[in-house]
């Protein structure tokens, strides 16, 4: 056999060989225990063990997707949000770090929230949905005063819409135009001869309360200092995720009553360390 012939035929065999082992391997993979696979990704981010990875998560992807889209109007397609969301779990696979000892199910979930929020900011859906149901009231309105031959009332317009009054009267606040004032319009006369501009009557939001900012350390300082690692993983998933006592127990792998009972001595410690504030203020006083 010729030179060339004998070179072209061990390239295809090492191909062939290539080939095969990456079929064992892809195929081994997906027996082998997910912690395993996150230290090895660690140690090589093997693209073949991030693509086993995922799959394994994306029914968080499509529960906090169908949670979301619950408090959401039907306008929005909740395929849009795992879409979203997949890609939320696929930076969060990137960015997982093994040695921090928290699980990937408690560090994905807020990714893949942050991601689906993004994407309804991007989406500019509120502004569509209350056109859509401005819309929509107009039509009913039409429709009640072809059928009955007299304008409707508000109750008999969200009978029409199949809404109650307090989502009906949402409606009628979110499509009111909003009116523009100059803050530079006098406001009133002062004591001098400066007038008084609706600029300089205006309290700053975004200044924080003295008091407020005392209470908030210290209450940084109890939840820094006071709680363990498992007690804050609670809080966060409990108010932050907001996650079932259920699923921060299947998280964390402990039993529902077990995280309502340290979800309930939290609440407790916080609350006398309030009460005990409260006290030294009086005190003080």
């Amino acid at each position: 056999m010729p030179k060339t012939e004998t070179t072209v035929a061990k390239k295809n065999v090492a191909r062939a060989a290539r080939a095969s082992d990456a079929l064992d391997a892809s195929q081994d993979l997906a027996s082998i225990d997910s912690l395993e696979l996150w230290a090895r990704y660690a140690e090589h981010h093997e693209v073949a063990v991030r693509n086993e990875l995922v799959p394994r998560y994306v029914h968080i992807v499509r529960y906090l997707a169908e949670r979301i889209h619950a408090r959401l109007p039907n306008e929005v397609d909740v395929e849009d949000l795992v879409t979203a969301g997949s890609f939320g779990l696929m930076e969060a696979s990137d960015n997982f770090d093994l040695g921090r000892g928290v699980k990937f199910e408690t560090f994905c979930t807020q990714r893949i929230r942050g991601a689906i929020f993004d994407e309804l900011r991007a989406m500019d859906w509120v502004p569509r949905l209350v056109r859509s149901r401005t819309g929509k009231v107009e039509v009913a309105k039409k429709a009640f005063e072809s059928r009955v031959g007299r304008a409707p009332t508000d109750d008999e317009i969200a009978g029409e819409l199949g809404v109650d009054d307090s989502e009906y009267q949402k409606i009628l606040r979110d499509s009111r135009p909003v009116s523009m004032v100059s803050l530079d319009r006098k406001a009133f006369d002062g004591d001098s001869n400066k007038d008084v501009r609706e600029i300089d009557v205006i309290c700053d939001a975004r200044q924080d309360d003295p008091s407020d900012a005392v209470q908030g350390a210290e209450l940084k300082t109890l939840l820094e200092k006071g709680l363990s690692v498992t007690e804050k993983l609670i809080l966060t998933l409990y108010y932050y995720e907001e996650l079932t006592m259920k699923d921060i127990g299947r998280t964390l792998d402990l039993s529902e009553s077990r995280v309502s009972q340290l979800h309930s001595s939290i609440l407790a410690r916080l609350k006398s360390h309030l009460q005990h504030r409260e006290e030294r203020d009086e005190e003080e006083e």
